[in-house]
């Protein structure tokens, strides 16, 4: 009987469908994955040949991936049962070896309940845009529904709903809009205010003028007078702009206002003329004036504010809004009225006519008294850098004295270290305010 061969015999394995191997065939095998039985005293054979793949069928590592793609820290949530670390045991053979520890980092990254609070990052973004502010949403809709009456033989005459401009010069940054309040686009009406902006003159001897002017309520004629009101002004400063630009780089305060005075006298005075001519009462046709001078000169940091009737004049400096609107009296003993008329009384408390309480029918040889008009108004101010100077009408004025949520909103938003867009500012001045629903025009100024 010959011996079988070595278990790291190389040659060929039997086939029992061969001649002569049924005797190899029928003898008993091992089991795979046995090694064969050697003495205790055999040394182990140099480069043994495993039969099977040695590796195991199994990792032995958790089946849960250790470092896992998503976040494992929720905010709320607690941590994940198979990130929760397990009890101390006794190691032993079967158990992997500790895994490493690492940090992960970036935007994906939420810290643990436990953890330090990171540092901001990045600026503080302002408020996202809303549709109104206040105790609930106005009565009327947000978007225009009416159009206003249209005459085929007077389409020049018709106002666009909104109008919206913007410019920069020097150091500051302008933004200008002007659009029909609820009312009036409920209703069909047309936009009672109208809002100029032009540049006269070029270079750093260039002077830029905002006029924005407001109709006489329930006038038919509304949008006409307040158009003309900003014409007459801005023709006349534009053939006064070099003059009036020396004086506001010389800062003579005394020359301003008084060549201002007497611009807007004549401009008002034209659009009474106007209606006379129309055969309209000169009250009816009548407007609010308010304008803005600013020089183009970057050298140059004064804005000078000038006008007639309500609205207002706002200053955002250090996210606190200030009402700088000029007062009727500019100081003691110096009574600012319009149009050249007299002061009923000395600043001593003097009259200069004896009343004495006696009826007295109006003299023939004497013109009749004109009805009395709205104070002029006059402010030259130095702006500083970071500042936002807004004119406005009354139709912005009002809410933004009225509803403290406005200016908390609109400090959010103009508090940044650029101006908005056209788009953003429009949408931040028709922020609407329930009770609020007249024409809006306002003109901001953003300082470098």
């Amino acid at each position: 009987m010959t011996d079988a061969p070595p278990p790291n015999d190389a040659g060929p394995a039997p086939r029992p469908d061969r001649a002569g191997d049924t005797a190899d065939a029928a003898k008993p095998t091992r089991p795979a994955g046995l090694a064969p039985q050697r003495a205790p005293w055999e040394p182990p054979p140099a480069n043994p040949r495993p039969t099977t793949d040695p590796r195991p069928t199994t990792d032995p590592r958790p089946t849960t991936d250790p470092w896992p793609t998503t976040d494992p820290w929720p905010t709320t949530d607690p941590l994940p049962a198979q990130d929760t670390p397990r009890p101390p045991s006794t190691p032993n053979v079967t158990d992997p070896p500790p895994l490493p520890t690492r940090t992960v980092t970036g935007p994906a990254c939420v810290a643990p309940p436990d953890a330090p609070p990171r540092p901001a990052m990045g600026p503080v973004l302002p408020p996202e845009p809303v549709d109104h502010v206040g105790s609930g949403p106005p009565t009327y809709e947000a978007e225009p529904t009416a159009l206003p009456p249209a005459d085929p033989d007077e389409l020049d005459d018709l106002v666009a709903d909104t109008v919206l401009d913007g410019a920069r010069y020097g150091c500051c940054t302008l933004r200008a809009a002007s659009m029909r309040g609820d009312s009036a686009r409920f209703r069909g009406e047309p936009r009672r205010d109208s809002l100029l902006t032009a540049r006269f003159g070029v270079g750093e001897h260039a002077l830029v003028l905002v006029a924005m002017a407001t109709g006489a309520r329930a006038t038919p004629g509304a949008h006409r007078a307040a158009a003309e009101a900003c014409h007459w002004i801005g023709r006349a400063v534009g053939r006064s702009h070099a003059r009036l630009a020396e004086d506001i780089r010389a800062g003579r305060r005394g020359d301003l206002k008084s060549g201002l005075h007497r611009l807007t006298d004549r401009s008002l005075g034209k659009l009474r003329a106007s209606a006379t001519e129309q055969g309209v009462d000169p009250e009816e046709y009548a407007a609010t004036l308010r304008c803005l001078l600013l020089p183009a000169d970057p050298e140059c940091r004064t804005r000078v504010f000038f006008g007639v009737g309500a609205g207002g004049l706002f200053r955002l400096r250090d996210g606190e809004w200030q009402d700088i609107e000029p007062r009727a009296v500019d100081s003691p003993g110096e009574p600012v009225v319009g149009f050249g008329a007299l002061p009923s009384e000395t600043p001593e408390g003097d009259r200069l006519t004896m009343d004495l309480g006696i009826p007295t029918p109006p003299s023939p040889y004497e013109p009749a008294l004109e009805p009395p008009r709205e104070p002029f108004r006059f402010r030259a101010s130095v702006a500083r850098p970071g500042d936002t100077l807004l004119m406005c009408t009354g139709g912005l004025a009002e809410p933004l004295r009225g509803e403290p949520e406005l200016c908390q909103y609109l400090t959010g938003r103009w508090s940044g270290p650029t101006a908005p867009g056209l788009a953003a500012f429009l949408a931040d001045t028709q922020v609407r305010v329930k009770g609020y629903a007249d024409d809006r025009t306002a003109a901001a100024i953003w300082e470098a």
